[in-house]
């Protein structure tokens, strides 16, 4: 399966940092010049077809092929409202969608979104329940504003009565509801370069230590999603960064301590520009066009 780059793209103000260059430089070696200048062209992005909705048109529409019900989105699209005051699409990164589907939420169960901001994939998993309960979870009151915007702005108010927002710590439900949930959502803070790379001064003060931080405070919540979730129960990790430290390394420290189950979900293997990990899969720009995302399916044994 082939996906087109996005080439002609516009390219971001360049922006200079050596220690951030050298630390990847010396991750990816020849593939980081590609990589590097991909994470500085604007991503391409899908419009999602909102399930919720019965009047969506798709007419005109470019269909992305490795994902059922999402459209290329077209440049200067702007969404409009249907009849009934709800969206018809949600404008999604490609791999953000393939994380929550890799969760795999069933109907009539017990599942937990831990950082669930901006809201697409907690859509995506309140489709696929339509009952049960699902906690979507946000500490960031700003963050959680825009939440709870989403569920009102997609999801009819009498078909989201199952779904539940809140804003605690999400390191407190493994204490608080151990073996509680089928399934738990943990995409986790991250470095999140490609978005760093807008942000000059955030850029310009990058160090090494920055994601090493980070990593520590990743597992901590990735310890926590452990906890919460029931035996056999099912764990979805991700990030939006490129650094090994931030995903497959924080994997690793689970594995180690708690000896989980990877499992390898096999309708993955049909999308070729999805790349195994030695814990994972990783989705990188320089060879679709858009991610970065870095995703974990973990099992509970």
């Amino acid at each position: 399966m082939e996906v087109s780059l996005f080439v002609s793209s516009p390219v971001l103000n360049p922006i200079v940092n050596p220690l951030f260059d050298s630390y990847f430089l010396k991750l990816y070696q020849g593939r980081w010049k590609a990589l590097r200048q991909s994470l500085s062209q604007q991503e391409k992005q899908i419009l999602r077809i909102n399930l919720f909705s019965n009047e969506v048109i798709t007419s005109g529409l470019e269909k992305c092929n490795f994902l059922d019900g999402c459209y290329w989105k077209p440049e200067n699209y702007s969404l409009q409202k249907n009849g009934s005051g709800l969206y018809n699409y949600y404008i999604m990164d490609p791999a953000s969608v393939i994380v929550a589907l890799a969760l795999e939420a069933g109907r009539d169960e017990l599942i937990l979104d831990m950082c669930a901001a901006p809201g697409g994939k907690s859509l995506i998993l309140a489709e696929q329940m339509r009952s049960g309960s699902l906690i979507s979870n946000e500490i960031s009151e700003s963050r959680r504003d825009r939440l709870m915007r989403v569920f009102h702005e997609y999801i009819p108010k009498e078909q989201r009565m199952f779904i539940t927002v809140k804003g605690i710590d999400a390191n407190l439900y493994g204490l608080r509801q151990p073996e509680h949930f089928d399934r738990v959502l943990a995409d986790v803070p991250c470095s999140g370069e490609r978005h760093l790379l807008e942000n000059p001064k955030e850029f310009s003060m990058w160090t090494e230590k920055r994601t090493k931080n980070l990593a520590v405070r990743q597992y901590s919540l990735l310890s926590a999603a452990w906890l919460a979730v029931k035996p056999s129960g099912r764990i979805v990790y991700s990030t939006c960064s490129i650094s090994p430290e931030e995903n497959d390394n924080v994997v690793a420290k689970l594995i180690k301590k708690r000896k989980p189950k990877i499992l390898r979900p096999r309708w993955l293997e049909a999308m070729e520009f999805v790349e195994e990990t030695e814990n994972g899969y990783c989705i990188l720009p320089d060879n679709c066009g858009f991610g970065p995302m870095y995703f974990s399916v973990i099992e509970k044994n």
